[in-house]
C-alpha cells in the first residue's frame, strides 16, 4: 500500500491519501468538502518544465508524467514550488504553482491574478519594491512587473538580453537598457514630464514597468491546418499538399511590440505566438497562428510555380521555400516589432492516396524512363559513330604506313643496287690499275677485238654508212664478255691490247663521230629569252650574259675526263675537292696550293 498526496478541488490544499484495495475511497478535507480519492486524483497543473497546463494522475506521486514534456511534474522539488496567498475577496487562504497565472478562488469564485497576488503579499509584507527586475522564465516576450507602485531611490535591474520600458497610463515612456539604474528624476525624464514626482525617497508614485526579452525564442512549431491545393501545368492534375516546420522569433521593436500588440496584458510568451492545443482543446489562442497560415497556404502554391518546382522533387527545394516564406512572414511582423530569424519547413505532406498524385508519380516514371532510353540510344549512335571514326583513321593510317613502307623499302633497294654498282665499278677500276691499264683503254681494246672479230678495221670511212654503224651497234651483243678479260695478267694483255687497243679507238672515234651531230661552225649560244644562235658575249634581245660554261673535272680513278657532274658516271668517283688557294702577303705571289711560297718561302698563315 503506498501513500501520496491529493489536492482538494474546493481549498487547493494536500491531503495525504493511500493506493491499495483497502484504502479509504473519500476523504475529508480540514475545509469540510469530502475528496473522492478514486475521481478527484486527477488534478490540472502547470508543467514546471514545458509550461504547459496538464492533466496527471496524483496517484502515481513521484512518477506522474506531464504527458506534453514527458517530465516528472510531482515532485519533492515540484511541491516546493507551491505559493502561498490570501483570496482578496474572501481573505481564505490559498496555494497554487508559484508559476501559475490565475486561479480560481473555491469558495467566492475570484478569480486571481496568481503572480500579482504574490507580488503585493511581498510587498506588504517586506514593504515597498527596493529591487525591480525580471522574474519571469525564458519562454517569455514581454513581462509586466506585478508591482505598480514605486518610490524614488528603488533599483531597477536590467539584463543584458533585456529592455525595460516605463508606462504610465497606457502610454509607452521611458526605455531602458542593460544595466542598474536607481530610479531618480533624472533617469525617468518622461515621468516627470508627465506628472510631477515626489521629491521625498519615501513616496511612491504610480506606473508600470515591462520587461522585453530580446532573446531569440526558438523551435516555435506551426503547421497548414488544411491542405495546399496546386495545380501541376505539366500534367494538368490538381493535387493538395501539407506542411510543418518551426521558427525562431526575436523583439525587433519593444516599444512597438507593447503599443500594438501586449497593451495591458500581464505577459507575451510563445504560448501567445501560435496558441496551444492539448488534446484538441484550443487553450491559448495564438496572435499569429492565421497570419502564418495565410502567407503559407497563399505563397506556398506561388512559389512552387514562380520557379517550376516538381512536386515529387519538392524535398530538394525546401531551403528555398522556406526562405521565400520568411521574407514575406517578416514583411507584415515588422509591424508589431518583431522579426523572424529562421523559418524552417521540415516535413510536405505529399496525398499518397490521391489518385490524381498516382497518376502524376507514374507520369513523372514514364517520362523519367523515356528521356533515359533516349539517352541510351544517343550515347550508343555517338559510340557507332566514334567507332567508325577510328576504324576510318586507323585504316588510313595503316595505309600511310603501308605506302611509306613500301617507299622506304623501294629507297632501299635502289640505295642498295647503287651502292653495289659502285662496289663493282672501283673493283674494276683498281684491277685495271692494278695491271697498268684505264678503263677507257681496256673499253678501247675490247671494243677494237670485237671489231676485229666482225671485219671492222676502223680505217675505212666511217662517217657515211649505215652499215657502219650497225655493225658498231652490233659490237654491243659480246661487250658483255669484257668481264672475262678482269682475270688475265698484263703480260698476257699487252700483245693484243696493242693492237686492239688501236682499232678499238678507230671504231669508237668512227662510232662517236658518225652518231654525234655536225658541230656548229662558229662558238654560238641560245639565251633563256627564246634567242638562238648567238656570237656574242651579251643576248642582243634581253641583254644576258653568255652563261660560263661548266668547270670540268678529270676522274682520277678511270682516267674519264671533262666530268660536270659531282660523281664520276663511269665509277662514281666523287668530285675531289679544289685545294685551298692563298696570296703570299711578301712577295705578292697568287695562287699558291703549298703551305710555302714557291717564290720567297713565306709560311702560309693560319
Amino acid at each position: 500500500m503506498g501513500k501520496f498526496v491529493i489536492e482538494c478541488p474546493n481549498c487547493g490544499r494536500y491531503v495525504e491519501a493511500k493506493t491499495g484495495f483497502f484504502a479509504k475511497k473519500k476523504i475529508d478535507c480540514v475545509c469540510g468538502h469530502t475528496i473522492n480519492v478514486k475521481t478527484e486524483k486527477f488534478a490540472s497543473k502547470v508543467c514546471a518544465h514545458c509550461g504547459n497546463t496538464v492533466v496527471f494522475d496524483q496517484s502515481k506521486g513521484d512518477d506522474a508524467i506531464c504527458p506534453v514534456c514527458h517530465e516528472k511534474i510531482n515532485t519533492r522539488e515540484d511541491m516546493n514550488n507551491i505559493a502561498e496567498f490570501t483570496c482578496p475577496s474572501c481573505n481564505c487562504k490559498l496555494t497554487a504553482d508559484k508559476s501559475a497565472v490565475s486561479y480560481t478562488c473555491p469558495l467566492c469564485d475570484t478569480v486571481i491574478d496568481v503572480q500579482e497576488r504574490i507580488a503585493k503579499e511581498n510587498v506588504k509584507n517586506q514593504g515597498l519594491a527596493s529591487v525591480i527586475k525580471y522574474e519571469g522564465d525564458n519562454n517569455t516576450f514581454v513581462w509586466k512587473h506585478p508591482i505598480e507602485d514605486f518610490n524614488l531611490g528603488s533599483q531597477l535591474i536590467v539584463h543584458e538580453s533585456q529592455e525595460a520600458i516605463f508606462f504610465r497610463d497606457g502610454k509607452a515612456l521611458d526605455l531602458f537598457g542593460a544595466g542598474r539604474y536607481t530610479l531618480a528624476t533624472q533617469n525617468i525624464p518622461l515621468l516627470e514630464e508627465l506628472y510631477k514626482l515626489p521629491t521625498n525617497a519615501d513616496e511612491v508614485f504610480h506606473s508600470e514597468v515591462y520587461f522585453v526579452n530580446m532573446t531569440t525564442q526558438m523551435g516555435i512549431k506551426w503547421g497548414t491546418d488544411s491542405k495546399v491545393r496546386l495545380f501541376d501545368p505539366a500534367s494538368g492534375l490538381h493535387i493538395e499538399i501539407g506542411a510543418c516546420g518551426n521558427f525562431s522569433l526575436r523583439v525587433s521593436d519593444s516599444r512597438k511590440l507593447l503599443v500594438k500588440l501586449v497593451g495591458t496584458m500581464p505577459e507575451f510568451n510563445q504560448h501567445d505566438v501560435m496558441g496551444v492545443e492539448p488534446f484538441g482543446i484550443q487553450v491559448v489562442v495564438g496572435k499569429f497562428k492565421a497570419l502564418v497560415m495565410n502567407k503559407v497556404k497563399s505563397n506556398l502554391a506561388k512559389v512552387i510555380k514562380e520557379n517550376d518546382i516538381n512536386i515529387l522533387e519538392i524535398d530538394a527545394y525546401i531551403d528555398l521555400l522556406s526562405e521565400k516564406l520568411r521574407v514575406v512572414i517578416n514583411e507584415t511582423l515588422a509591424e508589431y516589432g518583431l522579426t523572424m530569424p529562421e523559418f524552417f519547413i521540415t516535413s510536405v505532406m505529399t496525398p499518397d492516396d490521391d489518385p490524381n498524385y498516382r497518376r502524376l508519380k507514374q507520369q513523372f516514371a514514364d517520362r523519367t524512363l523515356k528521356v533515359r532510353e533516349e539517352e541510351i540510344r544517343k550515347a550508343e549512335a555517338e559510340a557507332a559513330h566514334a567507332r567508325k571514326l577510328v576504324e576510318a583513321q586507323t585504316e588510313a593510317q595503316l595505309k600511310i604506313v603501308g605506302a611509306q613502307g613500301e617507299a622506304e623499302a623501294l629507297k632501299i633497294q635502289a640505295a642498295a643496287e647503287a651502292e653495289a654498282y659502285k662496289a663493282q665499278a672501283f673493283a674494276e677500276a683498281e684491277e685495271m690499275r692494278a695491271k697498268g691499264y684505264t678503263y677507257q683503254q681496256e673499253t678501247a681494246r675490247m671494243v677494237g677485238m670485237e671489231a676485229m672479230q666482225n671485219g671492222i678495221t676502223g680505217s675505212g670511212d666511217f662517217g657515211g654508212g649505215s652499215s657502219m654503224l650497225g655493225d658498231i651497234a652490233g659490237l654491243g651483243v659480246t661487250l658483255g664478255a669484257m668481264g672475262g678479260v678482269i682475270g688475265m695478267t698484263k703480260e698476257a694483255l699487252d700483245p693484243i691490247m696493242k693492237s686492239t687497243s688501236e682499232i678499238g679507238a678507230g671504231v669508237v672515234a668512227a662510232a662517236v663521230s658518225a652518231e654525234a651531230p655536225a658541230a656548229p661552225a662558229n662558238d654560238t649560244w641560245d639565251c633563256a629569252c627564246g634567242c638562238k644562235g648567238i656570237k656574242s658575249k651579251f643576248c642582243p634581245e634581253c641583254g644576258a650574259k653568255k652563261p660560263e660554261p661548266p668547270a670540268a673535272w678529270d676522274c682520277p680513278a678511270c682516267g674519264l675526263k671533262g666530268i660536270t657532274s659531282k660523281f664520276c658516271p663511269d665509277c662514281g668517283t666523287k668530285k675531289p675537292e679544289a685545294p685551298a688557294v692563298w696570296n703570299c702577303p711578301e712577295c705578292g705571289c697568287q695562287g699558291i696550293t703549298s703551305k710555302f711560297c714557291p717564290d720567297c718561302g713565306h709560311k702560309r698563315e693560319g
